[in-house]
């Protein structure tokens, strides 16, 4: 009889419940990322992942990790680089990580449209495993400059339930940490990480993914942010 319990329990059980975090990159691949800038990105993004702090973080034992990875740039353009798998063991980690380092550099658009972005992110949790906390990711070095603003689109499109965090590359805009907090980020725990330039890249994807994996930090939630969420 209890074998049967048991078994009714796991059936009841929704997929993916033991699931912590659903967890969207966007990694911004816009014409001001030159080459250079690219490989940069990537191997500190691939770097970062293949990490020990990271990996013991994403393989600790409060749930599993679902990971997507997509590149955005001008309006329309984003390309999912890595879709939405599990990270259930190192392997699958380490095929996620060959997956950004094999993929070359796309001939985006010039613009920035961080709208059209987070609109994409949107889109791709709504395919993401059912997880407890839901996160999109946004690195980039420039302000929404074509399509759909940032504010219009927490307007016009149902975030509730997703933390948006920001990595700002300060390289080109002296002001894009003021307009990543003011702006972009939004929902529990939400936080802008800080590369001043590209070099800085990797370690600060590192302490980003470090932070995210360890949860949401209330206290160091900006004063607009829980309006936005």
């Amino acid at each position: 009889m209890l074998r049967l319990v048991l078994l009714v329990l796991c059936l009841a059980a929704p997929a993916g419940a033991d699931c912590r975090l659903a967890l969207a990159l966007a990694v911004d691949v816009s014409r001001s990322i030159d080459s250079q800038d690219y490989v940069i990105q990537t191997d500190g993004l691939a770097g970062a992942l293949a990490d020990k702090d990271v990996r013991a973080a994403i393989f600790g034992p409060e749930g599993r990790v679902a990971l997507a990875i997509y590149y955005w740039s001008g309006r329309g353009y984003q390309d999912l680089v890595q879709p939405w798998v599990i990270l259930d063991s190192p392997e699958a980690l380490d095929a996620a990580i060959r997956e950004v380092r094999r993929t070359p550099r796309p001939e985006a658009p010039l613009a920035t449209a961080l709208g059209d972005a987070l609109s994409y992110g949107l889109d791709l949790m709504a395919d993401a495993p059912d997880c407890e906390r839901r996160v999109i990711d946004v690195a980039g070095d420039g302000q929404n400059n074509e399509g759909i603003s940032v504010a219009r689109t927490y307007e016009r499109e149902d975030f509730t339930g997703i933390t948006v965090n920001g990595l700002a590359v300060g390289e080109h805009e002296a002001d894009i940490v003021d307009y990543y907090q003011g702006e972009l980020i939004r929902g529990p725990g939400a936080f802008v990480e800080v590369a001043p330039s590209q070099t800085d890249y990797p370690d600060a994807i590192r302490r980003k993914l470090l932070r995210e994996l360890e949860g949401p930090m209330i206290g160091l939630l900006p004063p607009d942010a829980p309006a936005k969420g």
